[in-house]
């Protein structure tokens, strides 16, 4: 029987919140290893031994902490909803004292510094196109959330236009991942290119 069955039928299919600060490593390093697995052998191809052996976890703590692979699954998705709702809130936290350049940098920064998270995410989606995380909810939700943070600091700017922007923003920010592995294999400055983009588009909405 392989390991992936191994699980009982009576386990419950919830994740199992660690009460140690030993247990929360031990977590935080499976989600690290499930969302590398998952970003190189896709969701069917990843198995629930693999993710334990490159986590160094025992597959019975694995499977303790989390009994199913689609639970391990909407975990990382749902660590990744809640880092990026912390950028988030904390871009819309400084909004008001920043410079329409500010902004486009914190975005494009946050993109960055997502984009392990994110291309994990978005495989998981695919993969699961009946779970409780759609393509379309992430997109709803990051669209809302910045047309929030543009009427934030432009009061002034119409919804509908609000909507517009924030789409278009969030369509350069798709552009990201493709743009940092352009830049790291060619050399290119074009994520500077980019933030000029954005602080353009930005600036010119802010008039």
């Amino acid at each position: 029987m392989s390991s992936q069955k191994a699980i009982s039928p009576e386990a419950p299919a919830e994740p199992v919140a660690p009460k140690r600060q030993r247990g929360r490593l031990r977590v935080a390093a499976i989600l690290a290893a499930a969302s590398d697995t998952f970003q190189d052998k896709g969701f069917d191809g990843a198995t629930m031994t693999e993710i334990a052996a490159r986590s160094g976890t025992a597959i019975g703590s694995l499977y303790r902490f989390f009994p199913t692979k689609d639970v391990l699954a909407d975990a990382l998705l749902g660590a990744y909803f809640g880092r990026l709702n912390e950028r988030l809130d904390h871009i819309a936290a400084q909004v008001r004292q920043m410079e329409p350049g500010a902004l486009a940098d914190a975005l494009v920064d946050m993109a960055l510094d997502l984009l392990a998270e994110r291309a994990a995410a978005l495989i998981l989606v695919e993969a699961r196109r009946n779970g409780p995380y759609r393509r379309g909810t992430l997109r709803d939700f990051m669209r809302g959330r910045i047309c929030d943070i543009l009427r934030e600091v432009m009061p002034g700017l119409p919804p509908a236009r609000a909507a517009t922007v924030a789409t278009l923003l969030l369509h350069l920010l798709k552009t990201v991942p493709a743009l940092a592995e352009e830049e790291r294999t060619t050399g290119a400055p074009v994520l500077a290119e980019l933030r000029r983009t954005a602080r353009l588009y930005i600036g010119d909405a802010a008039r």
